[in-house]
């Protein structure tokens, strides 16, 4: 009986000392791992060898990691002790790549701390499936363009469900859903990026019961070219995104004449670029200052857009429908609109508007911005509403067709009229 208890005290010892705590679980994970800070490169180890079914609990406190990577594996869960507790610094990363990168897990979660500070995207979640991300904050403490593109970046992806996140900082999207199919965007906040939140060539999302404010552009809807997949049948509802006036601090190469979330002015609340297939319905989008919904095909960045049509892309929004938003804007452009190369074409039009018609002297720019650019360039056709954007919204000074195509010429005439594209 010594003997016995001599052998089990001694593998408690061996246990204890091994950092990472194994143990059978009876949640569906085979094994369990438990680890604290000061045991980073045991928790590098522990990820880079997972097998299936495994979890990893970090407990409170801050760690310091170059990078985590989490491959080919199924039914994994990254566990903290909640957002305020368990925190992952990435401020040291020797490159930029992601803080947390993980490709071909199917069945993966996170869930209860915050990440911060990587050179690159915070986390990136790539090729899988059945994705929970929960209770995650991702954070650069400086919002500028030296910070990472994305904060949280599922993509291609399947079955993607994000909630009670929180995203700031990010140079380009705070909660960005891209090249996916199946998502998920609910009970999120997102302050201080270019872009509060981003669905790009994603198929079946919704987001809803949301707050994006503070950043340049509250949420973009974006088809763009030259990618594995068309998006589309996307509903966002139930919002708040508000005071989203910033300047634009995208990296260089998002500037310009290219595809890039650079070409989202300061005070956008909703940007739909090329996008099909839309329903925007019961948010609040308020103090966007410079235009609550922009509706705008590729051809209004790009004039080469029709050359990159193919069966994954199509560069004029169809079957958007805007209905029973509330919306409200403040009475000037933010300050930053003048510097930004779509910011001046707003406020162009705004002074265009005034000029055709002086009774608009002291009002702003409509709520929703059209580019008038149809199928008709494609078809030849002379169809009113080809495209069925199909608008129901109470009030006044609703809507301008900004007359895209004809925005260099004498013949200019944006209008006001919503007739032809008030739901019959």
């Amino acid at each position: 009986m010594k003997k016995h208890h001599f052998y089990l005290c001694l593998i408690a010892l061996l246990v204890a000392c091994n950092g990472g705590v194994k143990e059978e679980g009876g949640d569906g994970y085979k094994t369990r791992l438990t680890f604290g800070p000061g045991e980073e490169a045991r928790i590098v180890e522990a990820m880079l060898s997972l097998t299936d079914s495994s979890s990893i609990t970090l407990k409170e406190g801050t760690y310091q990691f170059d990078n985590l990577s989490i491959a080919q594996v199924k039914h994994i869960l990254i566990q903290g002790a909640g957002p305020k507790k368990t925190i992952l610094d990435f401020s040291a990363q020797s490159q930029g790549g992601e803080g947390i990168r993980v490709t071909d897990v199917k069945g993966f979660t996170i869930d209860g701390m915050t990440l911060r500070d990587s050179k690159g995207d915070l986390i990136k979640i790539n090729k899988s499936e059945k994705v929970v991300v929960t209770n995650l904050h991702a954070i650069w403490q400086v919002a500028d363009s030296t910070s990472g593109g994305y904060a949280i970046y599922p993509v291609l992806c399947k079955n993607v469900l994000i909630e009670n996140c929180y995203a700031e900082g990010a140079s380009d999207a705070g909660i960005y859903v891209g090249q996916s199919d199946s998502a998920i965007i609910r009970k999120c906040r997102a302050y201080k990026n270019v872009a509060g939140c981003e669905i790009e060539n994603t198929s079946h999302a919704e987001v809803y019961d949301n707050e994006f404010y503070g950043n340049t552009s509250g949420f973009l809807v974006f088809d763009l070219p030259d990618l594995s997949q068309r998006g589309g049948y996307v509903k966002a509802y139930n919002n708040y995104m508000h005071d989203n006036n910033e300047r634009n601090f995208a990296k260089a190469g998002s500037f310009g004449n290219t595809w890039g979330v650079g070409n989202a002015a300061p005070g956008s609340g909703i940007i739909i670029l090329a996008a099909s297939d839309v329903e925007l319905y019961n948010n609040r989008i308020i103090n966007n200052n410079s235009a609550a919904i922009a509706v705008v095909s590729g051809f209004f960045i790009d004039e080469s857009a029709g050359e990159k049509m193919n069966d994954k892309y199509f560069p004029i929004p169809r079957n958007i429908h805007i209905h029973d938003n509330v919306m409200e804007m403040g009475n000037a452009f933010p300050e930053p609109v003048y510097a930004h190369h779509i910011g001046k074409v707003l406020v162009g039009l705004d002074q265009q508007l005034k000029a055709q018609d002086p009774a608009r002297k002291d009002m702003r720019l409509p709520f929703i911005l059209y580019d008038g650019i149809t199928t008709n360039i494609l078809t030849k056709g002379t169809a009113v509403n080809p495209d069925s954007l199909c608008i129901r919204q109470q009030g006044t000074n609703l809507f301008v067709n900004i007359d895209a195509l004809n925005i260099r010429s004498k013949n200019w005439r944006p209008s006001t009229d919503m007739t032809p594209f008030t739901c019959k």
